[in-house]
């Protein structure tokens, strides 16, 4: 069996910020009523046979406030990637000419304005889920440590604490982010 690595609090701390950075990424394309290409980044396009993120089959511009054009390289990734954008709770109507799918953004009502705030609260989640992740790599690695004798018992219930308060500070960090993005999406 390979030797466990040694525990590194600052890995854990960087990973657990990559999960907080990438959920204000995608917090940044819930714009509320204006086009905007991060709006489609979170999106996975079913390509070649594996999950691709939607920016790698095809080109996403903005020709006009309330527009996105998405031009699909690949003629036989059309219908994948129209069927993405359905797929993906975001309220859009894709108008397919071609290779070019165009995406007029809707009017904001209040049912709108619900919706976007259900698919915060989704990236929220999965911002959550991806720290746990992490917390759980980070408890697994000290149990090894302790298993083989490279730290203590008591070295590794204090580093489990550590790991745990890291968790919970960025989960909170996280419900702030919700928070203030639900705030931004519901006010009229």
């Amino acid at each position: 069996m390979a030797k466990p690595q040694p525990f590194n609090a600052s890995d854990i701390k960087r990973r657990m910020t990559g999960a907080v950075d990438a959920l204000k990424h995608d917090f940044g394309g819930l714009r509320t009523g204006r086009a905007s290409t991060s709006l489609l980044e979170p999106l996975q396009v079913d390509a070649y046979g594996a999950m691709m993120p939607i920016n790698q089959v095809a080109s996403i511009s903005v020709p006009e406030p309330r527009m996105l054009q998405i031009s699909v390289w690949d003629r036989g990734l059309v219908i994948a990637v129209e069927k993405s954008i359905r797929a993906s709770n975001l309220g859009l109507n894709p108008a397919t000419e071609g290779q070019v799918i165009r995406l007029r953004m809707p009017d904001l009502t209040q049912d709108r304005r619900k919706e976007l705030v259900k698919v915060a609260h989704q990236y929220a989640e999965k911002g959550r889920v991806a720290v746990r992740n992490v917390r759980r790599d980070g408890m697994d690695q000290l149990k090894a440590l302790e298993k083989e004798h490279m730290i203590s018992e008591d070295e590794q219930k204090s580093k489990a604490d550590e790991v745990q308060k890291m968790t919970d500070d960025t989960i909170k960090e996280i419900d702030t982010a919700l928070k203030g993005k639900e705030a931004e999406i519901m006010q009229v």
